[in-house]
Formats: C-alpha cells, sequence, structure tokens
C-alpha cells in the first residue's frame, strides 16, 4: 500500500491508519475569519494562538512522520462561509498537487434558501463524500433552543438536512454532548443518511455527573445504526492531555459503539494544542493493545475507508 509520505516504514511503532479528520489552512488567503486576529475568547480549549499559523500538507506530513498514512479526510475549518464552495475547490487543488486529502468534508447550511444550490455544488466534487454543516446549540447543559432558527428541531434546517439523502453524502455530526439525544431523533428519522459523531462527543465536563450525563447521549446516538463516531479531540479548556482519564473516555465509547463502529481521527492541528500527534497514535495503540490485529485495522483505517469510501 502507498502512504502520503511515498515510503513504507517498518518500524515496529508505526501505525498504518486513515485519519478521518484533519484541517489544512493557508491564512494569507484570509479565508479563515476565526484565525486571524487576536485569539478567540470562546474557543473550546482556551488559547488558540498557536493555531494562527499555515497548516499545509507538509506541516501535515512532518506532524505525521513515523506512520504509514494511507490517506486522509479533510474537514471543512470555518472557510468564509459567504464562499462555501472556496474550500472544496482549494482541497481538491492540494489533492491534484499532493496525493492527499483522499476525501472532503465540505460545509452547506442546512437552513439558508440557497442549502440545494450549495449542497448539489458540493456533492458534484468527487472527492466530496459528506457535509459538516454544525447546528446551532446551546452553551451549557440544560439550557433549551430547541426549534429555534438552525437547531436540528428547524424545519427549515430538516428541509435541508433531508438533501444529504438525495446527493448521497454523509452528515458529520458536532454537537457537545448535551446535544446528542437530540443528535439521535435526526439520525432516527433519516435512517440511510450515513452519520459520523465528531470528537467522541466532547466528554468536556469530567465529573461524575458529566461523564454519566456523555455516556446517555452517546448511548441514545449509537442505537441508531446509522451513526459511527470518530475516536478525537479529548484536549480540555487550560488542562493537560490525561492518559489514563482519556484512556476511560476512548473505551467507553469504543464499548458503546463497538469497534466496528469507531474509527481513529487526530483532529490536527488543533489536538496539537495539547499532544503531539505520533504521542496521540501511540496512545490510542496502547489503549487497544489487547484487541485482536484485525480489530485495530478497524479502528485505524478500514472503518474510515468504508465510511468515507475510500
Amino acid at each position: 500500500m502507498e502512504t502520503i509520505h511515498s515510503r513504507w516504514s517498518d518500524a515496529p511503532d508505526a501505525i498504518s491508519l486513515i485519519d478521518a479528520h484533519h484541517h489544512l489552512w493557508d491564512l494569507g488567503m484570509g479565508k479563515h475569519p476565526n484565525l486571524i486576529g487576536p485569539p478567540r475568547g470562546d474557543f473550546f480549549m482556551g488559547d488558540d494562538s498557536a493555531l494562527r499559523r499555515n497548516y499545509l500538507p507538509e506541516d501535515y506530513r512532518r506532524d505525521a512522520a513515523g506512520h504509514n498514512v494511507l490517506t486522509t479526510v479533510h474537514c471543512e475549518a470555518e472557510w468564509d462561509r459567504a464562499d462555501q464552495l472556496g474550500e472544496t475547490r482549494w482541497i481538491a487543488a492540494i489533492h491534484a498537487q499532493q496525493g492527499f486529502p483522499g476525501a472532503i468534508v465540505a460545509h452547506a447550511w442546512f437552513h439558508t434558501p440557497n442549502a440545494e444550490e450549495i449542497i448539489a455544488a458540493q456533492a458534484a466534487c468527487p472527492l466530496v463524500r459528506g457535509i459538516r454543516s454544525k447546528p446551532v446549540t446551546a452553551a451549557a447543559p440544560g439550557h433549551s433552543i430547541a426549534g429555534a432558527p438552525g437547531t436540528m428541531q428547524d424545519d427549515a434546517w430538516l428541509k435541508g438536512f433531508a438533501l444529504l439523502e438525495k446527493y448521497k453524502l454523509s452528515w458529520d455530526l458536532r454537537v457537545p454532548f448535551w446535544h446528542l439525544e437530540e443528535a439521535a431523533a435526526v439520525a432516527r428519522a433519516f435512517p440511510r443518511t450515513p452519520i459520523v459523531l465528531n470528537h467522541t462527543g466532547f466528554p468536556w465536563d469530567r465529573s461524575e455527573e458529566g461523564l454519566a450525563a456523555w455516556r446517555r447521549g452517546m448511548e441514545a446516538v449509537a442505537r441508531e445504526p446509522n451513526v459511527c463516531v470518530k475516536i478525537s479531540e479529548f484536549g480540555l479548556k487550560n488542562r493537560a492531555w490525561d492518559y489514563h482519564e482519556n484512556r476511560g473516555i476512548v473505551l467507553d465509547a469504543i464499548a458503546i459503539f463497538g469497534i466496528e463502529r469507531a474509527m481513529f481521527a487526530s483532529n490536527f492541528p488543533v489536538a496539537g494544542l495539547r499532544i503531539g500527534y505520533g504521542a496521540l497514535v501511540a496512545a490510542l495503540s496502547r489503549m487497544l493493545a489487547d484487541r485482536p490485529p484485525e480489530a485495530r485495522e478497524q479502528f485505524f483505517w478500514r472503518n474510515a475507508a468504508r465510511f468515507y469510501r475510500l
């Protein structure tokens, strides 16, 4: 098999993988408003100053060096929403030059009048496999905004979401854990639309009560057979990456979904605020050390290859 590094590593600690979720950006293009100017005050990991630099294929290759990265999936990175197709064209050009990413998760709003126009145009790109469109969510548990424009109960949003089946696209679901039961209802209403939950459902509250609420949400969405999960992004605001705590999160998530519906995703460069790429892969490999080789292959690359039709 080929890798994005054009060479195969036989090192004993080299993992063969497909990265199901990473980002690229060139800030000189002026297309990433959230990464231009002073650091954001609302970023979920706190200070994002280290992200305010270009992150291009050579940067990703450097970070992933030492592993056999078969290909990758580029997930939309909050490119200027007035130019939703621009990011897709840019990533497709990078693919033509560099040979990766091998698939694109593009952006389209579901609740806007031009939703079908944008979704159809995104689907016309051969690399586009899915859409990530973040629904409007509440800032904290217990704050209901159900039915507001752009939420998962908004009729206009649901009408746009229904277009994914028409255009044979999946949905990358990114919501805080307190919205997972609502997301389960969407998955149940659209059983023929493949859905993948981003970032392990964001278990941000590591208290006993918070983790219990996260597990309830994860169990609810995992009951829907069209939903998979990306095991990624355990970073917390102003806290170091903790192997033992995150091991519990990973093993719980895999127990809930089954390893046949769980896939590796780096979320680089964002995850790099808390852990290096090699350290992340090594940690996950260690967490799954007791699994048979076939299960580890499922997790590290086969499930992503199937879901994203790679």
